[in-house]
């Protein structure tokens, strides 16, 4: 008996490992490695955007739920450029930061965006909010735009949805009026003020949308608006013919502008109050005979003014910061 139960044992325990084995055979079956997030994590290029899934969670969601989706990856040059210079950055980032930048880039839904008619702006909705995608032809290029930000690998198959590779890490919005936005940066006080004492601040929170170039605090105290109370008590109708030659009656992302030039790599450009400025596209240094950016000048500027902050979305139109004003007389 006692012989009985030591070979009955060692059995038991073959069993078991029979069984575990199995089961695992069967998980690793039913494993499926094309989901949205595996596909991320086996690029190279994108892993940033990995970390960023894994710090919000996100990956989970996309491997079990059954979609489809499409997740709008930056790349990790991308990251770079907004400030995460790798992937181990993302995951000691702000976990709330990182997971509405993982949500804004991610749809529910299946989108291939070359399949979009040929316009601009076309109104999508992520988990984040709103975001405008356009799909035009430039040149001999075909090309797809995420606000303002360019799709440079799209319709990347994965078993529950696409991965559209994009060149910046878009930023998810958060003022619904754009009048919102330009308080809320910090080198926009001068100009902020100058909104409220035209009485323009309510033209701007209407349903628009619109397109801001907002002068910097030394681009308006180089203009002659050394402060806030100084533009307190200039006259109402100086600032509104002030302010109104720096708002676009329209959503005007930079790249809108690099896409819709033509040959002459400059336009023209209707302001609020009905005066023109003119747009000359600046070349990208990193990439010859490519464009990354714009200069403006009004019709009394004797110099080109640059970008320095761009493509803020608001829920009612977009803010660029310039580094200059645009002058209607010299």
């Amino acid at each position: 008996m006692k012989y009985r139960k030591l070979l009955y044992l060692p059995l038991c325990g073959m069993l078991a490992i029979s069984g575990c084995i199995k089961n695992t055979a069967d998980t690793m079956s039913n494993y499926d490695n094309n989901r949205i997030n595996m596909v991320v994590a086996d690029n190279f290029n994108l892993s940033s955007f990995n970390a960023a899934l894994r710090r919000s969670a996100l990956d989970q969601d996309l491997q079990k739920g059954a979609g489809p989706y499409t997740v709008l990856a930056p790349s990790d040059i991308a990251f770079g450029a907004a400030g995460y210079p790798n992937a181990v950055n993302v995951l000691t980032a702000n976990a709330t930061i990182i997971t509405r930048i993982a949500n804004y880039h991610t749809l529910d839904g299946k989108y291939e965006l070359n399949k979009l008619p040929f316009l601009f702006n076309q109104e999508l909705r992520s988990r984040g909010g709103k975001m405008y995608a356009t799909h035009w032809i430039k040149g001999q290029d075909t090309v797809l735009t995420i606000n303002g930000s360019r799709v440079v690998a799209k319709n990347i198959p994965a078993s529950n949805g696409l991965i559209q590779v994009i060149d910046r890490v878009l930023t998810p919005y958060l003022h619904n009026k754009l009048g919102d936005a330009v308080a809320a940066e910090h080198e926009l006080t001068l100009f902020t003020q100058a909104l409220i004492s035209s009485g323009m601040l309510a033209d701007i929170n209407e349903a628009g949308p619109f397109t801001i170039f907002a002068p910097a605090n030394n681009a308006m105290i180089e203009r002659g608006y050394a402060s806030v109370q100084q533009i307190k008590q200039t006259d109402i109708q100086q600032l509104r013919d002030l302010v109104s030659y720096h708002i676009v009656n329209d959503r005007r992302f930079i790249y809108d502008y690099i896409l819709s030039a033509g040959s002459s790599n400059a336009s023209k450009q209707a302001m609020f109050n009905g005066n023109t400025i003119d747009i000359k596209l600046v070349q990208d240094p990193a990439a010859p005979g490519s464009f990354s950016t714009i200069s403006l000048r009004g019709i009394g500027n004797t110099s080109d003014i640059a970008v320095s902050k761009r493509d803020i979305l608001t829920g009612n139109g977009v803010l660029h910061i310039i580094n200059g004003s645009l002058r209607q007389t010299q």
